[in-house]
């Protein structure tokens, strides 16, 4: 192998890493953000148990679903109501 070949491996094997550090990456961000999003929505249902602000909220946001697929995910569903007594 020519001084030239191994350089060009070597480039080749770096941009290798490179890349599966980028994905490694990505996905620890997507990760991250899914976390986020599924923690804040607890904590917005549970809110919405306590206070019918959160729970007009829920419906407004409800309003702004517009795929099909992510209406049938809340077929069925009733957010809590807060108690009235």
């Amino acid at each position: 192998m020519t001084p030239i070949e191994k350089a060009k491996q070597q480039v080749e094997q770096a941009k290798a890493r490179y890349q599966a550090l980028l994905a490694r990456q990505n996905a620890e961000e997507r990760r991250l953000d899914t976390r986020r999003k599924v923690i804040l929505g607890g904590l917005l249902i549970d809110a919405a148990g306590k206070d019918e602000r959160f729970g007009r909220v829920i419906d407004e946001l409800m309003k702004r679903i517009t795929r099909d697929h992510d209406h049938k995910a809340f077929e069925g569903w009733q957010k809590p109501e807060p108690d009235k007594s």
